[in-house]
């Protein structure tokens, strides 16, 4: 039987949660093995700007980070839950991944 690898990455943890309690409940609703949400690793995204535009005063630093979480799940590819999974509404801040293994 195949498998299906999701990958979900986001900026906003809940959103992305959200997403993986929904594939959780189709896979439970279908009866079939599913293995995650796994998190992955948080790549975090540091920008450090000067405060000042010119150059002149003192040199005082503002740090913006940007934070993408990532969640990693693996299930039995089975044609009806696969066919749900693509109709979940998905949000924009969430970027999903599908990849069918043997």
């Amino acid at each position: 039987m195949q498998k299906a690898r999701i990958r979900l990455s986001s900026t906003e943890p809940k959103k992305l949660d959200d997403v993986c309690k929904q594939i959780a409940d189709i896979a439970e609703r279908v009866g079939i093995k599913l293995s995650g949400p796994i998190p992955l690793p948080t790549r975090r995204i540091v920008v450090p700007t000067r405060k000042s535009p010119d150059g002149e005063g003192t040199a005082t630093w503002d740090r913006w980070e940007l934070r993408v979480h990532k969640r990693l799940i693996d299930m039995q590819a089975d044609e009806r839950a696969m066919r749900q999974i693509m109709r979940i509404q998905v949000p924009e801040e969430v970027t999903i991944e599908i990849e069918l293994k043997t």
